[in-house]
């Protein structure tokens, strides 16, 4: 699919096209970059919502962070066009989708989209961004219109920023209908890993993602080393995507994300942020290991003898230690936290996968 021109739509009195200059040039190349870890049915929709892009120069690279089910029989099968590159093993977001980046950089690409695979996509997404890079800074990374997928009309995500009152990132627009408010194209603190249009030329300026976040955050400072450069990071409401919310791991509450969140929290802090305001994040960190470790001890208003009162605390105490300690988000957070300030990064350890999220959280 590249090398692609438009035709003009009429010739001169020597049998010669007519156009301008803009009409007569190439079609930009693009890279659709889409990862997949066990995810075949998710992949397989998203692909097929590819194909029915009406941008004419495009492909699609399908890199497989070493899937363990049929994933890539299946997908080869079905869309024997898809470039396939199989890493072998789970090198998660920012190691897999580097591979892709890379493949897009050494092909020739002119521009990478970085597609999460639990997405489908509007038919003119691409029209979209391409036509924004020609009003836009020159090499700004772009981000879409994200909605959840099984609300289409409900945002996910319109723009993001650090909410400094708070110490976290916050989608603009979330969990609300989309209306005028949202038809703005404006500039953002960072594009979500969701959907990432960039040039080939800022990767080359900014270099690749981080993979020592493995998964989560990872979006987020490439970003901020993005915008350290001088690359803007903008929102473009006309390109617009439905999305699953993590969907390949158990979705956007489950312990193996809360194990990435609360671990590369701090390191991003780490990388990006004052003095001043880690220490206010690693208050934070001090406050949710005592709200988990050190639940309060009170005792009961009863006209029991004080030894008594005394003792019946302390088994309550320890109940509630117990339970604190057995719900599987907690674990995950306490490893989480064990892990950033150990220096443990990377991929999470073998543990972390075998939780299950509590239907009921303490």
């Amino acid at each position: 699919m590249h090398n692609i021109t438009p035709l003009a739509t009429s010739l001169d009195a020597h049998g010669s096209i007519v156009g301008n200059e803009e009409d007569l040039a190439p079609v930009s190349i693009v890279s659709v970059i889409v990862l997949n870890w066990n995810g075949k049915e998710d992949t397989l929709e998203c692909i097929g919502s590819i194909k029915q892009l009406h941008y004419p120069n495009f492909e699609i690279i399908l890199v497989d962070n070493g899937s363990t089910d049929d994933s890539v029989e299946t997908i080869s099968r079905q869309y024997p066009d898809v470039t396939i590159l199989k890493t072998g093993a789970n090198l998660g977001y920012a190691g897999g989708n580097n591979v892709g980046i890379r493949w897009a950089i050494e092909s020739g690409a002119d521009y990478v989209l970085i597609l999460n695979n639990d997405t489908i996509v509007s038919a003119d997404l691409l029209d979209s961004f391409i036509s924004a890079t020609k009003t836009l800074p020159a090499n700004s990374i772009l981000g879409a219109k994200i909605f959840f997928y099984d609300r289409p009309h409900t945002l996910w995500f319109a723009g993001g920023h650090w909410n400094e009152s708070a110490n976290s990132f916050e989608h603009i627009g979330f969990d609300q209908i989309d209306g005028p408010d949202f038809n703005n194209v404006t500039q953002t603190d960072y594009i979500t890993g969701c959907a990432i249009f960039a040039s080939i030329e800022t990767f080359k300026s900014v270099g690749l993602l981080d993979e020592i976040f493995f998964l989560t955050y990872e979006e987020t400072d490439w970003c901020y080393r993005a915008r350290s450069k001088g690359h803007k990071c903008i929102f473009v409401p006309n390109a617009k995507l439905w999305h699953k919310v993590s969907s390949s791991f158990g979705g956007a509450d489950s312990p193996l994300v809360e194990y990435f969140m609360q671990r590369n929290k701090l390191l991003w802090g780490k990388k990006n942020l004052s003095p001043q305001t880690m220490k206010q994040l690693h208050e934070e960190a001090r406050q949710t290991l005592l709200q988990i470790l050190l639940p309060p001890l009170s005792l009961p208003q009863t006209d029991l003898p004080f030894v008594k009162k005394l003792l019946w605390s302390f088994f309550s105490w320890i109940k509630t230690l117990r339970r604190n300690l057995a719900n599987p988000m907690n674990q995950a957070t306490l490893m989480g936290l064990r892990d950033y300030y150990l220096g443990r990064f990377g991929n999470c350890p073998p543990k972390v996968r075998t939780l299950r999220q509590s239907k009921t959280m303490i």
